[in-house]
């Protein structure tokens, strides 16, 4: 049953706001960068060459890999709106499990991606991977007494 403001303190539903407006912001910034990281990455010569031969090291760019990051990138857009509407057990998991996702995902850019990740590369993923594990880590300390039964209620 949805919470209405007049069923939790202003408090309690100030501070859920702020923690769902935090997690949203934070996958914006996750969003940007992995998207900046790819524009960088076609400025490349070398790697644009790699792409466009279809191979990254030895990473062949398929059809399937390419709908699976196309999938991955749509995970961390949809998490933009879910950590916003999301009622609080559904948006704390969603933002863990994501966020654990997107961290293994970048993690396992940087060593099977076929040699040595280039310096650009390695800044956005540092990046990247500390927003993530930060998003997990305020998903995971994020406590029920701070939100309403529905976030969009409230």
């Amino acid at each position: 049953m949805a919470n209405h403001p007049s069923d939790s303190s202003p408090s309690t539903t100030s501070a859920t706001k702020s923690t769902q407006v935090l997690l949203s912001t934070l996958w914006v910034f996750a969003v940007f960068n992995y998207l900046y990281a790819d524009v960088v990455t076609l400025m490349d010569a070398e790697m644009l060459k790699m792409i466009m031969g279809g191979q990254v090291g030895s990473m062949r760019m398929t059809r399937g890999l390419l709908l699976g990051a196309a999938v991955l990138v749509e995970t961390a857009i949809a998490m933009v709106v879910l950590s916003r509407v999301l009622e609080y057990t559904l948006n704390r998991w969603a933002n863990m499990i994501a966020g654990v996702i997107h961290t293994a995902a970048v993690a396992l850019s940087l060593v099977l991606g076929g040699g040595t990740p280039t310096l650009y590369y390695l800044f956005f993923a540092t990046i990247e991977i500390a927003c993530t594990v930060f998003i997990v880590w305020y998903a995971w300390r994020w406590k029920p007494a701070t939100a309403p039964t529905s976030a969009i209620a409230a």
